[in-house]
């Protein structure tokens, strides 16, 4: 029997929930809702979902508290969905862990597609036991794995979903090589990602605030352009 993949879906609008719930279930996915942001963190724990849908305006908990909570203690994906097209409200949608964001009111077969894909880029493959030397590059007081997904920095090792390790690996494997934010997006998201250089921008962000600054190396920005991983003898 084939394991389904389980998506939360998070939305105080019933019917719109139920329409997701229904061309996911088409898609062979399993699926559970559940109305406001409370009722949802308790069934995440339980239900264990592949995938989050999580409207951002909940009664209670909103959406952001939800997403915080979940990033305490877990990498699973989350899809932003909102009346709010802002750009702050997707930059900080993003910044507190978010992997996509869509705005209401959406086509749910795009929906479907952006489960797929999310899910497909998130996904962490299982290493080959002879790994290649070449997943791993090495810099004074960094070490970043590719084959078991670690950065150790400064001795200690530093917890990084998926896609920030994968874009830090990219960069660092590349030394003094500038690359845009389109190049990097197609690089690490893939050409079937559907969002913006933002992405890029948050991704940056986060690996700063694990990683400083060091004397020989650092993630410099190339204003106008993108960024570097710049060594320095």
């Amino acid at each position: 029997m084939i394991n389904k993949q389980r998506i939360l879906i998070v939305d105080d609008d019933n019917n719109i929930a139920e329409l997701v719930s229904l061309y996911l279930v088409k898609e062979c996915f399993d699926t559970t809702i559940c109305n406001d942001g409370e009722t949802a963190l308790e069934t995440f724990d339980s239900y264990e979902p592949d995938l989050v849908l999580l409207d951002l305006m909940l009664p209670g908990i909103d959406g952001y508290q939800v997403c915080r909570s979940i990033r305490t203690k877990s990498q699973t994906p989350i899809i932003m969905l909102s009346a709010k097209g802002e750009v702050f409200d997707k930059v900080l949608g993003l910044e507190l862990g978010a992997d996509d964001y869509i705005e209401k009111p959406f086509d749910a077969k795009e929906l479907v597609a952006r489960v797929k894909a999310v899910l497909r880029r998130t996904k962490v493959v299982t290493p080959e036991p002879q790994a290649p030397k070449d997943k791993c590059v090495e810099y004074p007081d960094l070490r970043i794995n590719l084959t078991d997904y670690s950065v150790v920095y400064k001795g200690e090792n530093v917890e990084m979903p998926p896609k920030e390790l994968e874009l830090l690996y990219f960069l660092a494997s590349q030394p003094n090589h500038a690359f845009t934010r389109e190049q990097l997006l197609d690089k690490i998201w893939g050409y079937e990602y559907v969002g913006d250089t933002r992405t890029v921008d948050v991704h940056i962000k986060r690996l700063r605030e694990k990683i400083s600054d060091h004397e020989q190396w650092k993630i410099t920005t190339i204003w106008g352009i993108g960024y570097k991983f710049e060594t320095r003898s």
